[in-house]
């Protein structure tokens, strides 16, 4: 009998010792499992999400227009619901203009850090195609953090 998560039960109610203990058959099933409901979720979500946009956007555009706030938080009524709505503003700059009013800036004698932020990166790429002795000068600038493992499973043999 092939393990779901109806006969396995739901993984909250197991300790994370008894999900390390689990035979692997199981635990790998509990993990394909999670994995095609978060899939499910995700995709239900994004349904959802569309369907909200249709149900209540030209409310929301309209509501915008009288309040005269393209963006952040607005409240509406739409039938048996009292909505809230946030249009969170997304700022980018561009970077080549950016680039020329800095350069503007520092020729008039200004202090570059009163009017922008700078943030130096290197392409990980890069750095490596370099040679070592660019590199070496570049290591004590160089900070390196590894990111939350993650694991793939697939059993070596059928378990009975």
């Amino acid at each position: 009998m092939t393990a779901t998560l109806q006969t396995l039960g739901t993984p909250g109610e197991y300790s994370i010792a008894q999900l390390e203990a689990m035979p692997a058959a199981e635990f790998q099933q509990l993990d394909l499992s999670l994995a095609e409901l978060q899939r499910w979720v995700k995709d239900a979500q994004e349904r959802m999400q569309a369907a909200k946009v249709r149900r209540f956007g030209t409310l929301e555009q309209q509501a915008r227009l009288r309040e005269s706030k393209p963006n952040g938080v607005i409240h509406f009524d739409a039938g048996d619901f009292q909505v809230t709505a946030d249009a969170p503003k997304r700022v980018s700059w561009d970077q080549t203009k950016l680039a020329d009013l800095a350069r503007r800036i520092t020729a008039n004698g200004e202090k570059l850090e009163d009017y922008i932020d700078i943030e130096y990166t290197v392409p990980e790429a890069r750095f490596n195609a370099w040679p070592e002795s660019w590199r070496a000068q570049f290591m004590p600038a160089r900070t390196v953090k590894i990111g939350k493992p993650t694991y793939r499973l697939a059993l070596l043999k059928e378990v009975l």
